[in-house]
């Protein structure tokens, strides 16, 4: 088990430094950084003394070596529009989007799980004709739209909610059930399929005929083996709603991470960016290596295979 865990913290290692050459990558392969990053209007003269500032006229792994050696330490360097440390604006929009993320997520798991369990074992009935005309909803409506739609109806016309910012607690509900739809479907789907395949293996026949009660063998054996690719998909979900947020928070103005990534590509504050996409990143793998270790400790034949 032991090297189960050290084998996927080795390939979390590998990725995040794959993620620090992406990111140094792509603010370099559209042209000359600095030219991006200072307006039109700067001479020649400003140019050159910004990239010696930056450091942009050393040889390209003198730059990602230092890069990726402070960005380790969380030194990205200071906002260019704002002038603090890019970090600091990161971590305090951080609260908004896990806010944001968190309560779509429970909106996704409250609503998807119990339908897909009463339509895996009633399939054909009305909870799983609801369910799965949701599932085809959440996975076909696109995001931008409904978040569009639910402000012109539930804020402008009922008022029912705020249509933008993070004043109140009603604020978070259209943002969050927008980024919770499409989820809501996936884990849907994924729960009734998970259940209709369960109910057909050995075992459950076998507890059928030892007697069991039905619930008995629902609580015991059922809801643990569709646990587990649940949680797989519930920790990459919930990693892709705090990543994935940008144009959610921008529609809504939600202060979050991914408002502020929005704002920073039009400043042209690179620092910014990459601190963004950085943190984010690592919040991510974060998640998976967590969800890995879950998973391992759910199903022994991960654990014990490795």
């Amino acid at each position: 088990m032991h090297r189960y865990f050290l084998a996927k913290l080795g390939q979390s290692i590998l990725l995040l430094l794959g993620v620090l050459l992406l990111v140094f990558v792509m603010v370099r392969i559209t042209g000359d950084p600095a030219a991006l990053m200072m307006s039109r209007e700067s001479s020649p003269e400003q140019l050159e003394a910004f990239r010696e500032k930056m450091g942009f006229n050393r040889p390209v792994l003198v730059q990602f070596a230092d890069f990726s050696s402070k960005a380790i330490k969380g030194d990205f360097g200071l906002s260019l529009h704002f002038r603090t440390p890019a970090l600091q604006m990161v971590l305090e929009r951080l609260p908004a989007t896990l806010q944001l993320a968190a309560v779509g997520l429970l909106m996704a798991i409250v609503v998807a799980i119990p339908l897909g369990l009463v339509g895996g074992f009633n399939p054909g009935g009305l909870t799983d004709s609801v369910g799965r005309s949701l599932a085809l909803l959440g996975q076909s409506i696109p995001n931008f739209w409904l978040a569009l739609i639910m402000i012109l109806f539930f804020a402008v016309r009922l008022g029912w909610f705020p249509s933008f910012g993070r004043d109140e607690i009603k604020s978070v509900v259209m943002p969050a059930f927008v980024m919770a739809l499409p989820v809501m479907g996936q884990l849907m789907r994924l729960t009734r399929s998970a259940v209709l395949e369960i109910r057909g293996e050995d075992y459950i026949r076998t507890a059928r005929s030892k007697g069991l009660e039905p619930k008995t063998i629902y609580f015991k054996h059922v809801l643990r083996n569709v646990a587990i690719p649940l949680i797989s998909v519930i920790g990459v979900q919930f990693g892709y709603m705090l990543g994935g947020s940008i144009y959610i928070e921008t529609i809504f103005a939600w202060p979050g991470m991914g408002q502020l990534l929005e704002q920073s590509i039009g400043w042209r504050d690179f620092p910014l960016v990459q601190a963004i996409a950085v943190f984010t990143s690592v919040i991510v793998l974060a998640l998976n290596l967590l969800t890995d270790m879950a998973y391992a400790l759910i199903d022994p034949r991960i654990r014990y295979g490795n």
